[in-house]
This record gives C-alpha cells, structure tokens and sequence, in this order.
C-alpha cells in the first residue's frame, strides 16, 4: 500500500487496496472496473495468525499491556475473506495448510467452493471464539455476571 505501519504497529492492514483487493466480487465488472481503475490486484488467499491474546491472559498481564494483544486488522481480515468465500480463500489456523497444500495441487494452484467454504465456516468460528475470549475477560474484569449477549 505504500504506506507505513502507525500508532506503534496498531494501524498495519486496515487500507482499501487490501480490503477491496479482498472483498470485490470477481464476476462483478464494475468491480473489475474499479479495481482497474485504482491499480489494485485481486487477493485470492488470506493467512492470518491472531495475536496470542489468550495465551498472553493466562500470563496475568496488566490490562496496558494485555490490550496490545488484541488483534483487530488480522481479524478484519480474516472476516473479510472468509465473507468472500465465493473468490477468496482463508486460512486461520496453522493446522489448515496440509490441506491448503492439497488443493493447491490438485486445482492447479486453484482452491474449490467446497473448500473455501469450509475454510470460511472455521474463519468466523475463530473469530467468534476470539472475540468471546476478549469479551468473557472484560465481562470478569467488570464482575458482569449475566451479560445482555454472551458466546458459550
């Protein structure tokens, strides 16, 4: 993008050539057009590792320090593939790659709706179970009991 990381790595991943590089429609031509039209390429496979927040929450960390943990363009982006499932893969857990690596092979360097599909359905359960753990945590820290909404 050309443009640097900011306020001490907080600002990394949320610009347009990324997310319009993600989540155009691959059919759609005035999406064609207007990705041609701003110079960005199609982004057809997303990788993307979480920060280790609950790892570091079992460390009892003070709150300045746990905050930093918590992702938000890594899960931006993996929510952002994982809703283009049509055209983009997504890849969030490390234990997927094996078969990443399978499809690669097998669709000549292509990826099949099924799997995608598949790979989106994991993708929102980690981010769901991510944002439950964040929540649980903030939940406890406050001594909220019932919370209006809360993930099991």
């Amino acid at each position: 993008t050309k443009f640097s990381e900011m306020l001490d790595g907080r600002v990394k991943t949320l610009h347009p050539q990324i997310y319009a590089g993600i989540l155009n429609i691959r059919k759609n031509k005035k999406h064609k057009k207007d990705l041609k039209k701003q110079n960005i390429p199609n982004i057809d496979l997303v990788i993307v590792d979480l920060y280790p927040f609950e790892k570091k929450l079992k460390k009892k960390m003070e709150t300045k320090k746990l905050i930093e943990y918590i992702d938000i363009g890594g899960s931006t982006l993996i929510r952002a593939a994982a809703k283009n499932f049509n055209d983009v893969a997504v890849i969030s857990n490390i234990n997927d790659f094996f078969q990443l690596n399978k499809e690669l092979l097998t669709n000549r360097g292509s990826t099949s709706i099924q799997f995608r599909k598949i790979m989106s359905a994991k993708a929102f359960s980690s981010t769901a179970y991510y944002d439950s753990v964040i929540s649980n945590w903030l939940n406890n820290d406050l001594n909220i009991k019932f919370p209006e909404k809360e993930t099991l």
